[in-house]
């Protein structure tokens, strides 16, 4: 596959009936959810999931988000997801791509990134990572 960058975190994506707007293609806000969906799956799979956010009182939160939406799609076209966390050294925030393909003809479909930071969750606050997010999140970051 044409990506990005290297070493992608993967996942299908297939837009339904549901997901078609008025304009006959794939709904803009179906292809913010499916980020935010590998989003989670990337994570999780790094070994940090909602739970572990809960039980060190702080999460990557989104504090902007930008999307690039380059072709459209239909129901039924397969369609595959990546992610990244991109190298850093900060230890408040990070930044996440995304890029999806359409599998047929490897068109890039949509960019995104989102900048993150990390915040505690009792207060909202930003806070620096703590040392779970550091050993997890820094090391898997890639170049660009």
């Amino acid at each position: 596959m044409a990506w990005d960058y290297p070493t992608p975190f993967t996942l299908p994506a297939v837009p339904h009936s549901g997901d078609i707007d008025g304009l006959n293609h794939t709904n803009n806000a179906v292809y913010v959810q499916w980020c935010e969906k590998i989003g989670w799956a990337h994570s999780e799979s790094l070994g940090l999931d909602l739970a572990d956010y809960q039980r060190l009182d702080r999460a990557m939160a989104i504090r902007r988000g930008e999307y690039d939406y380059l072709l459209p799609t239909s129901a039924g076209e397969a369609l595959t997801m990546a992610t990244w966390l991109m190298a850093t050294t900060s230890k408040l925030s990070m930044e996440r791509r995304f890029q999806l393909l359409r599998d047929g003809d490897q068109a890039t479909i949509l960019r995104g990134r989102w900048e993150l930071v990390c915040i505690e969750l009792s207060t909202g606050q930003a806070r620096r990572m703590p040392p779970e997010f550091c050993a997890v999140y820094l090391p898997a970051g890639v170049h660009k």
